[in-house]
């Protein structure tokens, strides 16, 4: 189980890659549509995030429901975001600011949030 955990842990890792990758790629080229692997790794990452909570319970872990509550919640906006401009010809000069911020807003959580219970 904790292998499996582990190779979860690993694909969530990978989403976010995607996700600030695809950010970083389309900041260069500053035209076109929003890039596939923004969508792609929000949704990876949503997937895999819920999977590693899911999988805390059985292995004996606590799970901190404030922290997983305000991550979720950035990433829903971050989907919300890419969502609603991927279709659009040109994007906003908003849009991948915020997509990158809060990207790396959800890294930060995870790893500075602690559960000092």
């Amino acid at each position: 189980m904790e292998i499996l955990k582990n190779v979860i842990l690993a694909l969530h890792i990978l989403g976010v890659a995607a996700l600030l990758g695809g950010v970083l790629m389309q900041s260069r080229s500053k035209s076109g549509p929003l890039a596939p692997a923004i969508l792609h790794g929000a949704t990876t990452m949503l997937v895999t995030g819920i999977a590693l909570v899911g999988l805390q319970y059985p292995l004996g872990y606590e799970v901190n429901n404030a922290k997983i509550t305000v991550k979720l919640l950035v990433l829903l906006a971050i989907l919300t975001i890419a969502l609603l401009n991927r279709k659009k010809e040109t994007i906003a000069g908003w849009v991948l600011p915020a997509l990158g911020g809060l990207t790396v807003l959800n890294v930060l959580l995870a790893t500075i949030w602690k559960n000092y219970a």
